[in-house]
């Protein structure tokens, strides 16, 4: 795991110093993604000036020695590397090369396995065999080309663009605005869709003209595309939707039983591969399924206990660590418990900004950041269930969104809006208040302290004119775009496939879109922030293209059913996890955040919401940034998602890397 930068500069306007010392400088900007070693290469041209160049910052997990140091050149002297991720499957693809052919190893490390292996095979071929998590560079020398490469679900970052003539590229954006008078304008649209979704959707950065390469596809870059200023399109390397399409066609051949047999196989061997490491590695166990599933298949193979970590707080509300430390106790793990105050995460609120790269407003970030941070302190190296939910059905959208959209579609549309209205037009917390009175088999999941927020969004839901609009509405996390002075409107476009998805029942659908868009977008992008920040490599089993090919062969039936997702996956758990451990409501990883704004962050916030703050922006409407806050503040009116966008927001101008 590393960090990766350069710059393609067609016209040859530095010599070699200055282009090595600009390389250092981007660089040493994302020095934390690679902290053991840092190296530069150039492409020297005729008369000594430099076109080409890329920097590498090395985070050492495989191979060990300098034999596996970065930028990195082929045998035959054509290529050059800088590479980012791990090839889980390097060994297999070391002993197929070698019967093709004798070569002559430097070393042992998986970045020269994928170099030999792009050479030979080029780089789409050669990456379909690859099962691995990557953003790479990769210079053709004889043809002075670039292309950049992304792996198929976008667990890894790479940012492009052109800025005065120059191609600059890198890991993370900080590493662009190390080069000498890189200040492109905000990109309203983007910040508009940052206020929709608490996350800048890929191509889009929160930079006009600077994109982020979509998951799964590669760009080819000629000096002709830089001068033009015109670049190509990203070309697919792998398209997820026909990948779960061809996985229907071929159906799962077996029941159930069959289904969490052949489930435990293909998990066991994808974790086994993610264990590969000349490092301590360890898990990250919240206590839900995924995590505790993939800590148990940890746990079967290792003659020593593995090292598991996890967040507690001292809101008993929140609180999900006695249920990980249950389940570690019984699993026999090594396990640690961090307890979390708000002091601590004031304390890591304005450092998390600034390595977030651009506005990011899950706050899950928080506990996964210190999560890491504390596994940092351990072990090297993590193992995650991230990916669980999208591949084995488990968001309750996916089981009751499809209700939800036939009740709604079924009512006259001017019901729909009468309804909504009346909903919205009563404050949340009164709604809350109401239901947190009635018994819970009255209330149901609304009796739990938040059901005025859920009740809004139900709102939103209603206001949905058709069922793209309907998914576009499942995904919000605010809807409040006045809070911006322009009046750019964003929508992520989920429905970009519809047509090849007419065989799909909606929950199918809904799962397609968060494959497409929430899961690298959001989920993957904050679990890369937050361990890279501390040096840590986060390795994700569940996101295997076979682990995939499995799910989206079974049935719907097999996987959710009866308002239960994952069955295969709670299935499977049970021959490792005792029942009642695990027999709870999904809880995610949620912070109190509305109650904290209200009191021990109101001070941070109220730094970051003042009237001289907000005048430094020229993108929010100050006026209407302090109602929203006001209101929340005082409880009028609960605006918790809306103003921790804001604040993530406002904490990164203030002070963006």
């Amino acid at each position: 795991m590393c960090g990766i930068t350069g710059f393609f500069d067609p016209a040859g306007r530095l010599g070699r110093a200055e282009a090595t010392e600009r390389l250092a400088a981007m660089g040493k900007a994302i020095s934390f993604r690679g902290p053991d070693a840092a190296d530069q290469w150039v492409h020297e041209g005729s008369v000594g000036e430099v076109r080409l160049g890329l920097a590498h910052r090395r985070l050492s997990i495989v191979d060990l020695s300098p034999t596996g140091a970065q930028p990195m050149k082929s045998h035959c002297g054509r290529f050059v590397i800088a590479f980012n991720g791990e090839i889980y499957n390097h060994q297999e693809l070391k002993r197929e090369l070698d019967q093709r052919g004798g070569r002559s190893w430097r070393g042992s490390s998986d970045t020269e396995v994928l170099l030999e292996l792009l050479a030979e095979k080029g780089v789409h071929e050669a990456l379909n065999l690859c099962d691995g998590m990557f953003a790479f560079a990769l210079i053709d020398r004889s043809k002075g080309k670039l292309i950049l490469a992304r792996d198929a679900f976008g667990e890894k970052p790479l940012s492009y663009g052109i800025w005065d003539g120059t191609l600059l590229f890198g890991s993370e954006l900080s590493a662009l605005k190390a080069w000498p008078g890189f200040a492109p304008p905000q990109d309203r649209s983007a910040l508009s869709a940052y206020f929709a979704y608490s996350c800048i959707p890929a191509p889009k950065t929160i930079y006009e003209g600077i994109l982020k390469l979509p998951p799964g596809h590669t760009l080819e870059i000629s000096a002709a595309d830089v001068h033009s200023r015109r670049l190509p399109e990203a070309k697919a390397w792998f398209d997820p939707i026909e990948h779960a399409l061809e996985a229907r066609r071929q159906p799962f051949q077996g029941d159930f039983s069959d289904a969490v047999k052949t489930t435990q196989q293909v998990l066991s061997r994808s974790v086994a591969r993610r264990q590969v490491a000349d490092v301590p590695l360890g898990a990250l166990l919240s206590g839900g399924i995924d995590s505790t599933l993939t800590t148990a298949l940890m746990q079967q193979t290792s003659h020593t206990p593995v090292q598991t970590f996890t967040i507690g707080f001292e809101e008993s509300g929140y609180d999900e660590s006695p249920y990980a430390e249950a389940v570690a106790a019984h699993l026999g793990t090594q396990h640690q418990t961090a307890i979390l105050n708000e002091s601590i995460v004031l304390d890591a609120i304005p450092m998390l900004a600034r390595h977030c790269d651009e506005p990011f407003a899950d706050s899950s970030l928080v506990p996964t950041y210190l999560v890491s941070r504390m596994a940092r302190q351990n072990v090297k190296v993590v193992l995650t269930g991230d990916g669980g939910d999208e591949m084995f059905a488990g968001y309750n959208r996916y089981l009751f969104g499809p209700k939800l959209w036939a009740q709604f579609s079924a009512m006259p549309a001017s019901v729909r809006r009468g309804l909504a209205t009346t909903l919205q037009s009563i404050p949340p917390q009164m709604l809350t208040a109401f239901f947190d009175r009635l018994p819970k088999t009255l209330s149901g999941q609304l009796g739990q302290g938040r059901a005025g927020e859920q009740l809004h969004k139900v709102a939103r839901l209603l206001k949905a004119s058709d069922r793209n609009g309907f998914e576009d509405a499942l995904l919000r996390t605010c809807d409040q775009s006045d809070i911006l002075r322009t009046d750019e409107k964003s929508e992520l476009n989920v429905s970009i496939n519809q047509n090849r998805l007419n065989d799909l029942d909606f929950s199918e659908i809904l799962m397609i879109n968060d494959l497409t868009n929430y899961l690298h977008n959001d989920v993957l992008a904050k679990v890369d922030r937050a361990s890279m920040a501390v040096s840590l490599e986060a390795r994700t089993p569940f996101l295997n293209r076979e682990v995939m090919q499995l799910a989206w062969s079974m049935p719907m039936a097999q996987k959710a059913s009866d308002g239960v997702g994952k069955k295969v996956l709670r299935e499977l758990l049970k021959e490792f996890v005792p029942t009642h451990l695990m027999d709870r409501p999904k809880a995610g990883f949620a912070l109190p955040i509305g109650r904290w704004l209200r009191g021990p962050l109101a001070d941070w916030a109220e730094s970051l919401l003042s009237k001289e703050s907000l005048d430094r922006s020229d993108a929010l409407n100050s006026k209407k940034v302090m109602q929203v806050w006001s209101e929340h503040r005082s409880g009028q009116r609960d605006h918790e998602s809306l103003v921790w966008s804001i604040l993530m927001y406002q904490s990164w101008r203030e002070d963006p890397i």
